[in-house]
């Protein structure tokens, strides 16, 4: 292998679609235009779509050669990934969602950082963005610790090494050490196979320099219903791989227990609802310090946002069956 294929070695982004008609052509075309000078493909992996998600997969497959196609009659998020990565070809595996955008120099940065510092997997930063004042309350609410708590990857900080990063640039090898997505996990599949690398000696690293634009749901339904396999899925992980679980994780569901108790107590004895009243207090201050400069219908909305996040995140904790875990 000359020095010029070290420095540049082929790509592949991988790309997990269900019902992305919307954005796909221009997700696509940001990775295709990549500055990056070295083999650069785009793996598709088409679950079963409802829109026109395949139609315009098959014209973007039609009309350039690096674009390649392959099922995931499923539409699980770790099959369509597993899928990709099988008939993909590139030493390095790049992850993007459908919906994501990222920056020109994204693939080139995110190798040089991988080759650096002789990372398996790095990452960068979850950059939530909004267009209606619902969503702007969500981002900023995922930009800060109050909403979900110090991942450096929702909240940005120093680059070193990490549990885990958001989607992830690759090394192939690493992926095919530890058997790639785990597709038991519907949900958490990425903090949990990074948890893997680790594990077999694979150093997972976070860099800020890596940012892509996340764009946030758009209603306090599909918000609920998200956190809420979030809390669920990461109880799974939790019972698969013990002592993983910090004050972090912690902190939602013992809030619901705590001020659930407290509320119904307080029918009883009218001081434990001190309890909620603080909750509503703290989640409407915060909501107004973390959201400076932004419309007044974004900040009243935000302490709705917070609530939403942490209490769908704490009953999935608490109610995940057992029969989730393998």
């Amino acid at each position: 292998m000359d020095a010029s294929t070290q420095l540049t070695p082929p790509v592949s982004v991988i790309m997990p679609l269900l019902n992305e008609e919307r954005h796909l052509r221009d997700a696509v075309a940001m990775i295709l235009t990549q500055d990056y000078t070295g083999p650069i493909e785009v793996v598709l992996a088409l679950g079963p779509s409802t829109d026109r998600t395949d139609e315009v997969a098959d014209a973007l497959a039609a009309e350039d050669p690096r674009v390649r196609l392959v099922r995931n009659p499923s539409g699980r998020t770790p099959d369509g990934l597993n899928a990709a990565i099988g008939a993909s070809s590139g030493e390095v595996i790049v992850r993007v969602d459908g919906h994501a955008e990222i920056p020109d120099d994204y693939v080139s940065r995110a190798v040089a950082e991988l080759q650096r510092v002789d990372a398996d997997n790095v990452g960068g930063i979850m950059d939530a963005r909004g267009t209606t004042d619902f969503e702007r309350a969500v981002a900023c609410a995922m930009r800060s610790p109050l909403g979900v708590g110090a991942s450096r990857f929702h909240t940005g900080g120093e680059a070193g090494e990490a549990d885990t990063v958001y989607l992830g640039v690759f090394r192939r090898a690493a992926l095919e050490r530890v058997g790639g997505y785990d597709p038991h996990f519907s949900r958490a599949q990425d903090w949990e196979m990074n948890h893997r690398i680790r594990e077999t000696g694979g150093r997972v690293w976070f860099t800020p320099e890596l940012k892509v634009t996340y764009r946030p749901r758009a209603s306090v339904s599909a918000l609920a219903k998200q956190y809420f396999h979030y809390g669920r899925w990461r109880r799974v992980v939790a019972r698969h791989h013990e002592g993983t679980i910090n004050p972090r994780y912690l902190a939602p569901p013992t809030m619901v227990g705590v001020t659930t108790a407290a509320t119904v107590l307080g029918f009883f004895w009218a001081p434990a609802w001190v309890v909620p009243a603080a909750y509503v207090a703290g989640v409407t201050a915060g909501g107004l310090a973390i959201s400076g400069g932004e419309s007044a219908r974004t900040r009243a909305t935000l302490p709705v946002v917070l609530a939403t996040m942490h209490w769908a995140w704490g009953i999935g904790f608490l109610t995940s069956p057992r029969r989730l875990t393998r």
